[in-house]
This record gives C-alpha cells, sequence and structure tokens, in this order.
C-alpha cells in the first residue's frame, strides 16, 4: 500500500464562510486553521499548501470567555529600543476585531513559508457584509460551539 502525497496540480481550493457571532475566539480560529492547513480534505499532506479560502464574517460579535478582556494581552516589538507595545483584548475587540481573529489564527499556523502563505487565504470582516459572493462560498458550523 503506498502513501498518497498530494501535488499542487491536484489541489481544488474551495470556498468557505464562517460566522463567528457568539462563539469563543479560540474555537473559530482553530477551526478556521484546519480549513486553511487542509486538514479537513482526505488529500491532506504537511508539505503541499492544500488549505481553502476562507471568509470570517461578524468579528466583531466573537467572544472572549473568563476574564481575557481584560487580562489577557497582544504584545509586538516595533524594533526600535523600549518599543515593545501592548493592548488588552477588550480594546483590541472594540478598535480592530479583526486583528484579533487574525492573530489568533496566526498563531495556530506553521511558523514557515507554508503557513506564511496560508494566511493569505483568510479574509476577515466586521459585519455581515463581504465582497466574496461570487466565489459562492459554503457555510461551515464550527465544532464544539455551545450555540
Amino acid at each position: 500500500m503506498k502513501t498518497y502525497m498530494a501535488k499542487p496540480a491536484d489541489i481544488e481550493r474551495k470556498w468557505f464562510v464562517v460566522d463567528a457571532q457568539g462563539l469563543p475566539l479560540g474555537r473559530v480560529a482553530s477551526q478556521v486553521a484546519d480549513i486553511l492547513t487542509g486538514k479537513n480534505k482526505t488529500i491532506y499532506t504537511p508539505h503541499v499548501d492544500c488549505g481553502d479560502f476562507v471568509v470570517v464574517i461578524n468579528s466583531d460579535k466573537a467572544v472572549l470567555t473568563g476574564k481575557k478582556l481584560t487580562d489577557k494581552k497582544l504584545r509586538w516589538h516595533t524594533g526600535y529600543v523600549g518599543g515593545l507595545k501592548e493592548i488588552d483584548y477588550g480594546t483590541l475587540m472594540q478598535k480592530d476585531s479583526p486583528r484579533a481573529v487574525l492573530t489568533a489564527v496566526k498563531g495556530m499556523l506553521p511558523k514557515t513559508s507554508l503557513g506564511r502563505k496560508q494566511i493569505t487565504r483568510l479574509h476577515i470582516y466586521k459585519d455581515e457584509a463581504h465582497k466574496h459572493e461570487a466565489q459562492k462560498p459554503e457555510k461551515v458550523e464550527v465544532k464544539g460551539a455551545r450555540n
């Protein structure tokens, strides 16, 4: 029995829509990361980019459980001396909720050139309006979420 290895020419990319309204940010991010990497497909191959496109809508309405809105912080460095910046997730969700979703998903992807290519297929919108209707995206229900 031979192991199947997908080739870039064999991959068909589909479009999916994930509605983050009322769902925990981590559950949404892990589901999106699986779709971006292609782990939801039977032809998944670790070293080949076989993932699909994902559109996340209602990122403003994603939920952070517990005290994460006040206690959890996003930190980054500007590259200058003393340039460590931080913002708590409560403020981040109000000002720039797509960035919160992006950092959550990006942390679940490989830290390689493959992961950097996969994150480019993620599109995040604050509300329900998005410009990808022409691609006929399929709606995805987030697994394990309490609705």
